[in-house]
Parts: structure tokens; sequence; C-alpha cells
């Protein structure tokens, strides 16, 4: 989860530590580590499902996540209540909730700008400016980047890249596969360094270190992980072919300005998120000001973006958001802009849910227990294990903010034990929850872009089967995320930029 909850307060909740002595806890045949069984259940079926089978569709994610919630039912000990109970806890996460708003805020968006003919300005402007096909992938992992960072959510960002650069880019001739994954790179670049991202906030105020401070400390991983990842892109861009699309020769041919306008209206979005306000409310003003180009410059008619359809003609057919039609029904930008996210809402509620039964049946309890006891032995193994414990947390609980809530008590015991700095800490949960979030197939930021491609009029259905991609073949792909796992599992081994808790006041780490 990416965006900032609120103005200024941080306080999304999670109990990793399953809550206070009074709380009820879920007993299971088999004990703590039975509590893992419906997360577990529900990555195998995404792995069979995306890896083995190649299907990724979202829905087939939800039943695998409904039965691998009934199937934890069946070990319970005693009353299922206390079971059935912590689903709907879960349900009710904030975190949850936040991604939800991201999602619906964004589609509509993002919609409004399409229909705005803000594709076709891209491709117009590719063209001038002579971005081809091969360097595309790099200007789109760069610009998203740009965009995330600045409105502090990467599920957002991949939102509208997904629905409008995506698109231009595949119709010029870049890899679909390819493009994809530079996307969703932007989205970890800006997750992880937004001084308004969630995953910012929950890990500098979990780690007892204040945000500026953090933000300063972690530049220095995400560029000596993005530098290489633009390299990759342009050296891929050359190698990996694009799609054959019909009509797309056409579509470059007719591709006009005027949609470029809308640079304005992601303009305002990335101001108004900068200067402090909420999330709901920069993408409400972008949409305001989208909405208004739209109508005034003629680039969409008010149908295209909210359209009541009749069966039969009347009074009311004259209004310009009113149509006649075979079949009654809603449509337009903002409602095919937030509709097609609803399967991925679903799926992010059980996820959380499932976390939420392995908290309280004591399986998180027990994993910190065991990587704090038995394998952090030294302060290099005990930032080995800090990287790898947060990339396995986050590969079974694919909102990554929760994952990040999930496991951040583990991390400050286990900093707090060898004395290592707050912001060094920070970085380490922040960088591997933000990176994995947008690789695994089954991941919410993945899942995310995926949803724009398959949903109601996506874009399989508006340009053809070539621009939907599997999940599973972007992981290669995603360079950022990996190079930023890499580099900071090279800087628990090696040292690189390991501070302790004497150092705080270093000029790097200086308190902002």
């Amino acid at each position: 989860m990416t965006d900032r909850p609120d103005g200024g307060d941080s306080s999304v909740s999670m109990d990793a530590g399953g809550g206070s002595e009074a709380e009820p806890r879920i007993s299971f045949y088999g004990g703590k580590w039975a509590s893992t069984l419906p997360l577990g259940f529900f990555i195998l079926w995404a792995v069979f499902q995306s890896g083995v089978l190649g299907i990724g569709d979202t829905n087939g994610l939800v039943i695998g996540a409904l039965i691998g919630t009934i199937l934890g039912m069946f070990f319970v000990r005693g009353d299922w209540k206390t079971y059935a109970d912590t689903i709907f806890e879960g349900m009710t996460q904030r975190v949850a909730a936040t991604a939800i708003v991201a999602w619906l805020w964004a589609g509509m968006f993002a919609e409004t700008l399409q229909v705005g003919g803000f594709v076709e300005g891209l491709i117009f402007a590719a063209d001038a400016l002579n971005v081809g096909a091969a360097t595309f992938p790099a200007a789109a992992f760069v610009l998203c980047g740009l965009l995330a960072t600045g409105i502090g959510t990467g599920y957002g960002a991949t939102v509208a890249f997904v629905t409008l650069f995506f698109p231009a880019g595949v119709l010029i001739g870049a890899s679909p596969v390819l493009l994809f994954a530079a996307i969703l790179s932007g989205a970890v670049f800006g997750d992880n360094l937004a001084p308004v991202s969630d995953t910012t906030i929950v890990s500098a105020v979990t780690q007892d270190a204040d945000i500026g401070g953090v933000v300063a400390s972690r530049f220095k991983y995400a560029i000596v992980a993005a530098v290489p990842a633009f390299v990759a892109y342009l050296i891929m861009g050359s190698m990996l072919s694009g799609a054959s699309l019909e009509g797309a020769a056409a579509l470059r041919d007719t591709a006009t300005a005027p949609g470029l306008v809308h640079l304005v209206s992601m303009g305002v979005v990335i101001a108004t998120a900068v200067a402090g306000r909420h999330i709901v409310e920069a993408i409400s003003w972008g949409l305001v000001v989208a909405v208004g180009f739209n109508l005034g410059l003629g680039l969409s008619s008010v149908s295209d973006v909210l359209v009541f359809t009749v069966t039969e003609a009347g009074t009311v057919t004259a209004l310009p958001f009113v149509a006649v039609g075979d079949t009654a029904s809603v449509g337009g930008s903002l409602y095919t802009g937030a509709i097609g996210f609803f399967p991925l809402i679903v799926l992010t509620l059980l996820i959380v849910s499932m976390a939420q039964i392995m908290i309280r049946g004591g399986g998180f309890a027990a994993i910190q227990e065991f990587l704090l006891n038995s394998v952090a032995t030294n302060v290099r193994r005990a930032e080995v294990t800090m990287v790898l414990g947060t990339a396995a947390i986050n590969g079974m609980i694919t909102i990554n903010t929760a994952a990040e809530i999930a496991i951040a008590p583990y991390i400050a015991r286990i900093g707090e034990k060898f004395n290592i700095n707050g912001y060094r800490r920070a970085n380490i949960l922040d960088a591997n929850t933000s990176a994995l979030g947008y690789i695994f197939p089954w991941a919410g930021g993945v899942l995310v872009g995926y949803q724009v491609m398959v949903g109601p009029d996506g874009l399989g259905a508006e340009y053809g089967p070539e621009m939907v991609v599997n999940p599973i073949e972007v992981v290669p792909y995603v360079f950022h995320g990996w190079f930023l796992v890499i580099v900071f599992l090279a800087a628990a081994v090696t040292g690189f930029g390991r501070e302790y808790v004497p150092d705080r006041t270093s000029e790097e780490v200086s308190r902002a």
C-alpha cells in the first residue's frame, strides 16, 4: 500500500504482535505454525495458477484465497467464532482501505485522461521527440518513478502509467512485458523514496526515526539501484521485440497533440500532493481539471465521462449524460475507472484477513522468534536476516504496507539487540517491502496494473490481447526492484552504510 492515509497521521494499524493480552488468540491443531495455512495455500495456488498454468486471472486468485481461508478453519481448536471474527477484523484494517481508495481514485483519473486523448498525445510527443520503442521503457521507468515519488503512491502511479503510457509505448513498438516491468520499477522507486508514501512513514515511525532523516539516508541506496536499472532498460529495450497490433500504424499517423494538455492535469496532482494535501484531495483536483479540459476543449463529450443508458427515449434523454441503447446501464470513464478494480479489492481484503489470522494464531511471532534466536547471531547475519525476513513476509502478505507493519516489530527488536541505527533499520524494512510488492505475480502492485489490462473496457478489450501481459512474465524484468534487494543484501554483508545508535548525529542522517 502506497499512499499516505491522511494529512499528517500515519496511524495504520495491523498488530503484528497479536494485540493486548486481553484479546483472544486462535488455537490451532498443529500449533502456531498451522496459522500459516491460509496464506501458504494461497501462495501455492498463486504459483500454480500464474507460474505453472500461466493464468494471470485476479478472480482465480480470489477463489484461491477463499479456499485457503476455509481450509484454515478446519484446523482451529474449539469454537470457530474467533477465527470468523478475525476474518472481519482483518478486512477492517486501514491498510486495506487505504489501498482500495487509492485504486478507485487513480482509476477514475487515469480513465478520464484516456478518453481525453492523452494516449494519442503521448504517441504524438514520442514521434516528435524521436523517442523510439527501444528507449520508451527506460523513459517510462524514470517518469513513473518521478510521479510515484511526487504523489506518494506507487499503486496510483502504476494505474496511471499502465492506463496511459503503456498503450502508447506498445503502439509505437515497445515490448509489452518490458514496458510493464519498467512501470513497476518506477513505482518501486517512488514507494521507497517518497516522503509521503505509507511505506516510508510506517518504516520511520516503527523504527523510531524521523521521516526527513530516513529519506535522506536512503537516497544513496535508491540511486545505486536505479542507475543500473535504467541502463538495463535501455539495453533490453533494443533486444526485446514489440507486439504487432492491427491498426497501430494508423493510430500513430492520426495521433494529435491536444491530449498533451493533460500533462497539466497530472501536474496538478503532483503539486497538490507535494504541498502536503491528502492524496484523495490531490487526485480529486486533478480529476476536476481533467474533466474541465475534456469538456472545455472538446477532447471528449459529457457521455464519455459519465453516461446513463436507457432503453426508451423520453424527456430525460435530452440530457447530455443520458443515452438510448439496447441495454440499461451506467458507463463512462468514472464508472469504468472504478469498477475495474473490484476483483482486486476483494482479493486485498482476503489477503489482509489471512494475514490477521496468522498474527492472531501466533505464526508471525513464531517466525520472528526463530529468526531472532537461531539465525541472527551477529550484526552481519542480523542484517542479512532482516533483509530476507522482510522479503519472506512480503511474499506472503502481498500488500506491501501490511507486510511492513507485520514485520516491523521484529526488525526493531533485532536492530536494537545489535544497536543498529533506526535509519538503517527503516531503510532495510522499506526497501524490501517496496521492491517485492511489485515483483511477485500475485503482489498487489503487479495485480493493480494487470487489472487495468483485463478489466471491463480495459486495454485488452480496447486494443487487443497483445495489450495483456501475464504477471509471471514480468518477474525477471522489474530491474529496480531486484537491484534494490541486491543492494541491501550487499550492504548487509559488506557493512556499506551501516550505522549504529551513537551515529544518529552524523551529518548524513541529521534530524530534519
